[in-house]
C-alpha cells in the first residue's frame, strides 16, 4: 500500500506497523474483558518514564512471562522468579515495575474476594460509558485529569502500584473509557459515522 493510500491517523501515531495496529484496533475501543483490562493496567505502569511503543514491542514477552496476565497465576510468582525475570532483555528490567505486576494481581484478587467486580468498578469512574472527546490536531492533550487522579488514589488505597494519575489516564484511553482520537483521524470519523 502506498503512503498516499494510508488512512489519516492521530498525530502521535508513528509509522511503526505495531503502533498503527494498536492505534487502529485497540486505542479508544471499549473493553470489559477481565484479562485485557488487568493487562493494560499493568502494562501502562511499565511505561512510566518510557514511550508506549517500547512497551508494545515487549508486550508479547510480557504475556509469555506473566501467564498472559491471568491474575491468579501472576499472583503466585516468587521473589526469586521476579528477580530472574529482571535479566530478560525482552522485558523492562526494573525490579520495582516487575514486582508491581505481581502486587497488582494480589490487589486485584483481594478486591474480587470482597465481591467487587474489578472491571465494573474501574468503568464506574466514567459512569460505565465511554467519554468521547475528539480533539483538534494541534490541541493540547491532557495527560491526567480529576477522574484519573481519583482512580489512581482509589487503586493505591487498594494496594496497586505504579498506578499514578498519568498512568491511569493512559489506561483509560487504552481500554476505551476515553475515546480521544483526533477529529481528523479515520477512527474518529468512523465513530461519527456510526453515531449518525
Amino acid at each position: 500500500m502506498s503512503q498516499a493510500a494510508q488512512p489519516v491517523r492521530c498525530g502521535w501515531c508513528s509509522h511503526d506497523p505495531l503502533y498503527q495496529d494498536y492505534h487502529d484496533t485497540e486505542w479508544g475501543v471499549p473493553s470489559h474483558d477481565r484479562r485485557y483490562v488487568f493487562e493494560m493496567l499493568c502494562l501502562e505502569g511499565q511505561q512510566a518514564g518510557l514511550s508506549w511503543i517500547t512497551v508494545l514491542k515487549k508486550r508479547q514477552r510480557y504475556r509469555e512471562q506473566f501467564f498472559n496476565f491471568i491474575p491468579e497465576q501472576v499472583a503466585l510468582l516468587t521473589d526469586a522468579e521476579l528477580a530472574e525475570k529482571c535479566h530478560d532483555t525482552g522485558l523492562i528490567r526494573h525490579i520495582g515495575k516487575l514486582t508491581a505486576i505481581r502486587e497488582n494481581a494480589h490487589a486485584w484478587l483481594q478486591q474480587e474476594q470482597l465481591g467487587i467486580d474489578m472491571v465494573t468498578w474501574l468503568w464506574a469512574f466514567v459512569d460505565g460509558e465511554p467519554i468521547i472527546q475528539h480533539s483538534m490536531l494541534n490541541q493540547t492533550v491532557l495527560t491526567q485529569d480529576s477522574t484519573s487522579l481519583a482512580m489512581s488514589n482509589a487503586l493505591k488505597k487498594s494496594g496497586f502500584r505504579f498506578i499514578g494519575a498519568t498512568t491511569c489516564y493512559a489506561f483509560m484511553q487504552g481500554v476505551g473509557m476515553l475515546n480521544q482520537h483526533q477529529s481528523t483521524c479515520f477512527r474518529a470519523q468512523s465513530h461519527q459515522n456510526k453515531s449518525s
